[in-house]
This record gives structure tokens, sequence and C-alpha cells, in this order.
């Protein structure tokens, strides 16, 4: 399916009480389930049916999987017992600790938790067997409906599932997410960022522990005060080494929660520990300040309950902080206002939000690498115009997050590499072109190009302004992405996307014969030959006769014109309706094709015959056209080849219905305006 140009203009962010409705009959999840409550039946989602295709897509279940709903597991099911709880949320034979690990923090803000697990739903008498939950997904919140049929084997749950056997709210939001991802295959590997922000329409930052800033325990701390989610990581140096236990008992490439932080006394010292979750419900840290370590009996019972520290095996434990930072290497906070983590003062940040698509031979340019294609990639303004309180420069995140890669897992898609770079504007309107690149350093950057859904990072730049540009590494690959830029102040963003503009010169006259050129002279010897007195030739004749002039042109190394473009030809020339081409139209026409042969040469920068379509704005933008994103990925899509080159064949036809769409625009304003001077004069 060809991506295509999405409008980028900034819009505000999302408001979770106007969540969109997702099925396919159109109806929400209150009026199915009046139905279903209405003709005495349990729902059964069409759109996410109890079969392998909701399971896998890239292989058949290894064990028979059988569907139940919960009552048919056992005998009191409950949605949610004693209020929802990061206990809750043991993971089963599925590779998403990921998710696992963000639903942990989810649990520890009840004003989140409750808008994404609408907490009315129950197995009471108004039970149907239907459930929702809502996510946010690019600046738009979801009201995702299911099923409570559940895949088990031998009676119990395979997936996600809650230490209390009769508790579904857990494994009922997996398959939610589940669906809304395509299948639950989909959700193998991920980053628990991703989910986080799936939760919360919230921003996501990433830090590496070992060169976290001096302050990241405060950050950590005020990050959870806020009810920001946070997860931490193990990096793994090979496949094999992926959930290897280490000799503490943390385990490597998996996603865990961090759910608290605190200081205690300890032996007259304040100790700093943090509070890490295992998504698993099991496998703790056994080092310094475990669950059953000597730390403890020298902190006080007060102490201890404040700190809900017991011996369980329930997967959550303390452990120092610097013992963290020696252990963890990454660590995920995805702040929900989101709210500043650098000084003491919590406020909001201003959003701007900005949907666009990459488009193999149109605006798929790739890296600052492959600078002949880089600048025909969307290209964002940003104006900084005040700086942050009391400090000289302005404070923003830009983070761009590729759209709906986990659902075209399915068909053979992955996660694209991408990133971004920040130049500072040269004060010009309209987008930049190849020379201004090549001649220019970005300003700012992405910290690195990675095939993650989103890449994000937090600058500080003068105030000013400046041109970002999201990319792909590789140039070529097709996606559409959701660019949101967070900034302290106020900041404006507007997409260079040029408006469509069409300046085209004054139609030429026929010179009268007596003043005609050599040129013009064999021209008339040809037609007399071919056509006969009435110096009207037919699309064939016409045929012939451009092909036998420019075979004899020694610059032109293209291919023969086609017929069609000749009947195309005289459908824009042809003045009287006569079906042919007279003789002082064609010298009129003549004339445009040599403008048009010189403008595709001079993009043709290999002289191999053919002009990259990456090309086919600057060209157009020669012959009269500016045209935005979303008419050039068309004409792109239409005119191009596989290798993403335009033959001047091509060329010439997009000229000729550009040109021809042109007039009737034309035709139609000068309609338009007589009609409105109509009825002024009236």
């Amino acid at each position: 399916m060809p991506y295509l140009h999405q409008d980028s203009k900034p819009r505000p962010a999302a408001h979770p009480g106007g969540a969109r409705g997702t099925h396919s009959s159109g109806k929400g999840y209150e009026q199915l389930k009046q139905e279903c409550l209405r003709r005495g039946v349990l729902f059964e989602d069409p759109d996410f049916p109890a079969c392998n295709s909701s399971l896998f897509f890239s292989e058949n279940p290894a064990i028979p999987f059988v569907w139940k709903r919960p009552g048919d597991i056992v005998k009191d099911p409950k949605f949610i017992i004693g209020g929802a709880t990061r206990t809750d949320i043991c993971q089963g034979d599925l590779g998403d600790c990921w998710l696992l690990a963000a639903i942990a923090s989810l649990t520890l803000n009840e004003k989140t938790l409750a808008r994404v697990v609408p907490l009315d739903q129950n197995f009471g008498p108004d039970y149907a067997g239907i459930f929702h939950f809502q996510f946010w997904q690019h600046n738009e919140w979801l009201d995702v409906v299911i099923d409570d049929r559940l895949p088990t084997f031998k009676g119990r749950l395979v997936f996600l599932h809650s230490a209390e056997l009769n508790e579904f709210w857990s494994a009922l939001l997996e398959k939610a997410y589940a669906k809304l991802n395509g299948s639950y295959e989909s959700l193998k590997g991920g980053s628990t960022i991703e989910a986080m922000e799936d939760f919360t329409g919230g921003i996501g930052e990433t830090y590496d522990v070992k060169e976290a800033p001096d302050n990241f325990y405060e950050i950590l701390g005020k990050a959870l005060k806020r009810c920001s989610m946070v997860g931490c990581s193990i990096d793994t140096s090979s496949a094999a080494e992926s959930e290897a236990r280490t000799p503490f008992g943390l385990v490597k490439g998996h996603a865990y929660s961090v759910t608290g932080i605190e200081e205690v006394s300890y032996r007259g010292q304040q100790v700093q520990l943090i509070r890490v979750r295992n998504p698993w419900g099991q496998v703790e840290w056994n080092g310094p300040w475990s669950d059953n370590s000597a730390e403890w009996r020298s902190v006080s019972p007060s102490e201890q309950r404040r700190l809900s520290q017991a011996a369980r095996d329930d997967g959550e434990f303390w452990m120092k902080f610097e013992d963290f930072k020696v252990h963890f290497d990454k660590v995920e906070i995805c702040n929900l206002t989101p709210d500043a983590l650098e000084d003491s003062t919590a406020h909001k940040w201003e959003v701007a939000i900005h949907q666009g698509s990459w488009v193999r031979g149109a605006t798929a340019g790739g890296c600052r690498n492959f600078l002949e294609t880089f600048w025909t990639n969307p290209q964002i303004k940003l104006h900084l115009t005040e700086k942050d309180d009391g400090q000289d420069g302005c404070t923003f995140i830009a983070a761009l997050m590729q759209k709906g890669r986990r659902k075209l897992k399915k068909l053979g898609a992955e996660m694209l590499t991408i990133g971004y770079s920040i130049y500072e504007s040269p004060g010009t309107d309209g987008h930049l072109g190849k020379d201004f690149f090549r001649y220019h350093a970005s300003k700012a950057r992405s910290k690195t190009y990675i095939n993650l859904r989103e890449v994000s990072h937090r600058f500080k730049l003068p105030p000013g302004d400046y041109i970002l540009i999201p990319t792909t590494f590789e140039p070529h690959q097709e996606a559409d992405f959701c660019l949101r830029i967070f900034s302290e102040k106020k900041a404006i963003t507007e997409d260079l996307d040029e408006n469509v503009a069409i300046d085209l010169p004054e139609p030429l006259h026929p010179t009268p014969s007596s003043q005609e050129t050599e040129e013009e002279k064999q021209f008339r010897a040809l037609f007399e030959q071919i056509s006969g007195k009435d110096l009207a030739i037919s699309a064939e004749e016409l045929e012939y006769v451009l092909n036998a002039v420019l075979k004899k042109t020694k610059n032109i190394k293209f291919k023969n014109l086609s017929l069609i473009s000749c009947r195309n030809i005289i459908s824009l020339m042809d003045t009287n309706g006569y079906g042919k081409l007279e003789f002082s139209e064609f010298k009129v026409f003549w004339e445009k094709l040599k403008k048009w042969i010189s403008i595709f040469l001079q993009f043709d920068f290999d002289k191999s015959g053919s002009m990259s379509s990456y090309e086919l704005r600057g060209a157009l933008k020669a012959a009269g056209y500016q045209l935005n994103n979303y008419l050039l990925q068309l004409i792109v899509l239409r005119y191009s080849d596989e290798q993403f080159q335009i033959e001047f064949d091509d060329f010439l036809n997009c000229l000729i219905r550009l040109e021809n769409a042109s007039r009737v625009f034309q035709a139609l304003s000068e309609k338009n305006k007589d009609f409105i001077n109509l009825n002024i004069g009236e």
C-alpha cells in the first residue's frame, strides 16, 4: 500500500475524553453491549476472532489453545479485586515483558489507569461478554472493544494473568492491546516507553544509566512523584544473552518497571534506595537490600512499613541506587503532563504535533549521508521566540515516531531506522534545496538513528528560526510519521510544504510565414510532405515527425515519444477541435517542447536519458509549477518507475496534464470571479 502525504500542519494534542470508536460496525461499546443484553447473547468480536490468526501470523501455535471466557475458567470471575495493582501483572508465554513493565507502572497512577482501563466494567448482572479499553495512538485516543474470550491451555491462561486466578482486567487489557496491534505475536519484543506513551499520550525520554547526569536520582524521584511511568533494563551483547540471569538474580534484555525511590536511615546514615519490579512476578535481585538481606535487620519496623518492605517472591525488590547504576543500563521515563524534570517547579509543556509521510521516490530522501535526496524529505520550521525563565536558551523535546509498524509486522514490516537533523533557518520561505544542505552543517540532531518506534531528545538552542528534517536512515523507505515538539515556552511550528502555485509564461503566438526561422521552414516542408495542403497532422503523423527530429538532436539520449504523448499534445494544442495539429499550432508547441527538453536535460544529471523522481520538484518548479508534497507524491506514483526514474516521455505527459489542469483551473477561477462580480453588482 503506497504511503501518501498527510496534512502535517501543527495541531493540538488529543484529549482522552473524546476517544474515537474503532469497531468495524461503527458502533460504540455501550451500543454493542446493549444490543447483546437485549438479544440475550454474549458478544463475539468479528474484528478480532477467537482463532489462530489473532494469536500468531508467522507460525501455528505449538500447543492447542482453547479460547475460553473467564466464567469458563473460574467459578467467580472478577474484573478487578481490591484495586488494580502491580502484583496483578504476571507474564505468560509471550515475549511482551516491555508491555507488562508499562502496565505495572500504569497501576501507580489511579487517574491514568482509569483512563486506559474504565473501571465501571464487571461480570455482574449486566455482563455481556464485552469490555473496552482506551489507548493513545499518534495524537488520537482510541476506544478498543473486545470480547472476553481468552487463549488457554489445560484450563489456565497462556499469556498475561493476575496472581489472583479469578481477576481478569490485566489479561483483557493485553488482549485489547494485541487487537490494536493486529495479533498477540505483534507484541513480541518492544520498548517499555512505547507502551507507556500509548497509555498516556505522554512524551518519552531515554537515559543511558552509565552516562546519566549527576542529579539522576533527583530526576527519577521527581518523575515518580509526578506519576511519570519509569522502566529500566539491562543490555545484552548478543542474542544468546537474552533473558540470561546474572549472578545477582537480574535478567538481561528484560524490561523492568521502577515503582519507588526513597531514602532510608541505615546505621546513622541516609542510604538512597530504588524499588524495581520484574513483571514475571518472581526472580528477584539477591544482592544488598534484597528481600531477605541482612541490611533490613538494621532498619526499624516503622521504616520497613513505610517502604512496604516484605520478603515475598513477588518480583519486586529494593536495591541501593549505586548498585542500580552498576547493574542496569537503560532507564525510560514517560512524562505524563509532561512536566519539566530539571527544576523544582512543575509546569506543562507547549505541544505541537505534525503528521506526515515518507513516500518512495518523492519525500523518502534518507539521512544526510545521501545528499542527493536528503533535501526532498519533509521540512518543518521551528520558531523559538522566548527564552526559558532565567536561562539563555529555549528548551524543547523533539520526538519522531513512525506509525503503525507493529501492526504491519504480519506483512513483513519491521521498525525502520529513523532520526532527524535541525538546521538554522536561512530566513527564506519555501522548501530548502540541495545546495543549502551541501554548504550548511546541522545545529543539532537526534542522538542516534535507531530502529525504535520513536526517537526523542531534549535540546536547548538560542532563540531563532530552525528547520527540522525528519528522515529514515536509508532513502526510499516508506512510512507514516508523527512529529511532536514539546517546548518550555510557546514555540511556533509550520510545515514548509509549499503552496500550489502556477507561474507560466504568456502564451506564444505563431510567427507569420514571412518571418519563419530556418528551423520552422524545415518543419513546414516536412509537414507538407506528410499532411498535404491542409498542413494538419494526426497523432500518428505527429509521432513520426517528433521522433524523426529528436533522433537528430545529439545531446538527447531519451527514447522515442509514445503515441499516447502525441495524442495528449494534440488535446493540449488543438484550439479548433479539429482533432489534428495544424502547423501554426505545432510551431507554438515546438517552442514549449524546446523549453521542456532544456529543463529535463538540466535535471538529468548523469545524462542517462532519465531523471531521478527526487528531482521532479525542482524540474516542475523550473517549468512554472510549484506543488505541495501531496500532489508531488501522486505524480511520482503515476510517472516514475521502480528505480525512481522518470523518462522524458513521462515528464512530457506530466507537463501536458498539468498545463491542461491549470487551464481548467484558470477558466473556473474566471467564471467564479464573474459570478462574484455579478452578485456584487446586484
